[in-house]
């Protein structure tokens, strides 16, 4: 009976995540992507693609304030020269100080500067958008999950990035039901976490950025871009731990093989 009850709380543990998730949320949509798997690795030019739509779209309203531009050269991440990177900073302004006469002043922005912020602070970025906080996006793939359940993220990952694709393509019309409880100013989205009604509305349109490499450029492809460089952004050295891990294993695997040789020639001399 005690075996019994212990099996069936493991299996509610398993299960309950996905059932209670799926009250408020629908789960992420199975979207494809390079650094999938334990061989997975960044796709360079899809991460500049995707950095290109955060700053023409996203970073009107959303701070990535863990990434600085330099990152953007490093191996592993998008990997612009850095030439490139010292343009893309020199493109905003800074206010630094104080100088030799104590005051502030503005200055181009340098690879060692932080994405700067859309808004200057808390309050300001609450006016700007209906009382809702824009999220920072540094690490939203990884403090979202586009599915619930134990045992499906252990197979599948929490799926951070299919959660910001899910939402960015999720958006519809509700029904007329819906439409009785909708807030002002909400938009309708099934994938959005904890309520279906967010207050963003949609960011992406068709041709809505134009890509310099001719890659296509509909809600959907704008979307996964993005995706991705938000997965890159919350995990940078990804590429290098995946290596680090295949390595190990290796080592693992030559160590156990030594240990089996020495055990056999160790009891063979016994006997």
């Amino acid at each position: 009976m005690l075996k019994t009850l212990s099996i069936a709380t493991a299996c509610l543990a398993l299960v309950s995540g996905a059932a209670i998730a799926a009250e408020g949320q629908k789960p992420a949509k199975d979207v494809s992507y390079s650094f999938e798997g334990p061989f997975g690795h960044f796709d360079r030019a899809q991460l500049q693609r995707g950095y290109k739509v955060y700053k023409e779209v996203c970073s009107a309203c959303h701070s990535m304030r863990y990434v600085f531009f330099r990152n953007l050269a490093e191996k592993g991440g998008p990997e612009f020269s850095e030439e490139q990177v010292k343009a893309l900073a020199a493109t905003y302004t800074y206010q630094d100080g104080p100088n030799a006469d104590g005051e502030m002043f503005e200055r181009p922005g340098l690879p060692s500067d932080r994405f700067p912020a859309p808004f200057p602070n808390e309050q300001a970025a609450r006016s700007a958008n209906n009382g809702a906080l824009p999220t920072d996006l540094s690490l939203i793939t990884k403090s979202r999950a586009g599915w619930y359940g134990t045992f499906n993220q252990l197979v599948n990952g929490i799926g951070g990035p299919e959660y910001v694709y899910s939402v960015l393509t999720g958006y519809e019309d509700p029904s007329e039901e819906l439409k009785k409880e909708q807030p002002e100013g909400a938009s309708y989205n099934p994938y959005f976490a904890g309520s279906h009604w967010i207050a963003m509305g949609a960011p992406l349109s068709d041709g809505q950025v134009t890509f310099d490499d001719g890659a296509p450029n509909t809600v959907a492809d704008m979307a996964r871009d993005v995706s991705a460089f938000l997965a890159w952004t919350a995990e940078p050295k990804m590429e290098e731990r995946k290596s680090l891990g295949f390595m190990s294993m290796i080592y693992m695997a030559a160590l156990a093989l030594l240990l089996y040789l020495v055990k056999k020639k160790v009891w063979a001399d016994q006997n």
